[in-house]
């Protein structure tokens, strides 16, 4: 989360200040160098990857009852759709969020509001890149003798991450005293949240307070369904076919922060209870099964997206992003109702 945070906020940056060529570049220039460092330090992981030496009996690694092994492929199923809905709305970030952000949101910031926004940026870019570079000093004391050339690598791409917070920085503050928040920058926020909560969600889950996971798949499309409501709210009073406006960009932020707390709440689970509730001669086919529901949720992110134009004509604005809030919030509940049934056909796995 922490290479997604610097990576959408220096090749967002780039790409609006300075041309969409050198920020796409950019990307694929350190793409290239983390592919590199990889490669040359693969002997680090061992054997993990590599075809197992041994040969695991199925009848010592998953339950042999049909009855059980079904109702847990039932559950993983019905999972793997509702989490079609969560994704389809999520991955409005990409599309149309950036749209608002871009077009509907102030983003021109002046006077003291530009200067506090310009330093909580600072802290917000430099704190990460100093806890990471402290953590990579230490890889390096550990493991510079046995990966010499992947450190050189990893070092010198390190160094260009520098350079370029440092020239954003002293570009931003010698700006003048109107500031123009990047429509880029927002997109930080989800990995920003993540890095901020994500320990205050892993305690609260050791507690007695851990809720079972369709209950926490519930919470999460309830969650996201109230950050599209939020946004609904902030963009009421823009008018029917408007291409620009000036709401302010705490609804955003909010949202974004909302669905994020909902997608701590449901991603965790998901993979996780695949690998719990798979079968090992099945395990594949199951992870399979639940990419593939990622892949249809984008398809459909993208299908929905796209008609925010014709929405927003017709019905507006905030009717687009309450379509979102309806399909999830109503997934939510239903999973909510489903709860029972998918924990008696797990069959004790939490």
């Amino acid at each position: 989360n922490a290479g997604a945070f610097l990576g959408i906020m220096l090749c967002g940056y780039v790409g609006e200040k300075v041309g969409w060529n050198w920020g796409f570049g950019l990307a694929g220039i350190f793409m290239f160098v983390g592919m590199m460092q990889f490669y040359l330090a693969q002997s680090i992981f061992g054997h993990i990857g590599h075809k197992p030496s041994e040969r695991f009996d199925d009848d010592e690694q998953e339950e042999n009852d049909p009855v059980i092994v079904r109702d847990r492929l039932i559950v993983i199923g019905v999972l793997a759709f509702f989490t079609i809905f969560f994704w389809m709305a999520f991955e409005q970030a990409g599309g149309s969020m950036t749209i608002f952000a871009k077009d509907y949101t102030q983003r021109a910031l002046t006077g003291t509001v530009a200067t506090l926004f310009t330093t909580v940026n600072m802290i917000l870019t430099v704190g990460p890149v100093i806890i990471i570079t402290w953590v990579l000093l230490l890889l390096f004391k550990q493991t510079f003798h046995r990966y010499k050339l992947s450190n050189i690598i990893l070092g010198i791409g390190f160094a260009g991450i520098w350079a370029i917070v440092i020239w954003m920085l002293k570009r931003e503050y010698t700006g003048g005293d109107t500031v123009t928040v990047p429509a880029s920058w927002f997109g930080i926020l989800n990995s920003f949240f993540i890095i901020a909560f994500a320990p205050l969600f892993s305690k609260l889950w050791d507690t007695k307070y851990n809720p079972s996971g369709p209950v926490k798949f519930a919470l999460g499309l309830i969650l996201m369904g109230v950050g599209f409501a939020v946004l609904a709210y902030g963009s009421q009073n823009i008018g029917l076919g408007a291409q620009t406006a000036s709401v302010s960009m705490w609804w955003l932020i909010i949202a974004y922060w909302l669905h994020t707390m909902g997608e701590l709440c449901l991603s965790p689970v998901g993979l996780s209870y695949v690998s719990k509730l798979a079968p090992a001669k099945f395990m594949s086919l199951m992870f399979g099964i639940w990419f593939l529901s990622n892949a249809i949720a984008n398809k459909l992110a993208g299908a929905t997206g796209s008609y925010i134009d014709k929405i927003s004509e017709e019905y507006g604005l905030s009717s687009f992003f309450l379509l979102f809030t309806g399909i999830t919030i109503s997934a939510g509940i239903i999973m909510l109702v489903l709860t029972p049934f998918l924990k008696k056909r797990m069959h004790g796995i939490h």
